[in-house]
């Protein structure tokens, strides 16, 4: 017999072993876990990067900020992602920078 989980998920076929479709989910959800782990660690070094461009610029004399720049990135995310690509952009970029 099958089990039922909390969510009304089935958890074992009706021959006892694990339920195909849950174990993919499991698999699935594993990878996810991973991808999340690498998105975490590249967004900690971009902003880690970018902090030290902002440094490096400001102690050549430079401004803090270069809106060009940050167009062409935000262009970037937006031509990818769409207007959540936009969002995305803006939250990476406060990251390496700080708030406005």
């Amino acid at each position: 017999m099958s089990a039922t989980t909390l969510n009304g998920a089935t958890s074992e076929s009706t021959e006892g072993g694990p339920d195909p479709a849950s174990s993919h989910i499991a698999d699935l959800r594993q990878r996810i876990d991973e991808i999340d782990a690498a998105i975490i660690a590249l967004w900690k070094e971009r902003a880690a990067i970018s902090q030290e461009v902002g440094k490096t610029r400001i102690a050549s004399g430079g401004t803090r900020l270069v809106l060009s720049r940050e167009r062409e990135i935000l262009n970037r995310f937006r031509t990818e992602l769409g207007a959540d690509g936009t969002q995305l952009g803006l939250l990476i970029l406060r990251a390496g920078r700080g708030p406005l």
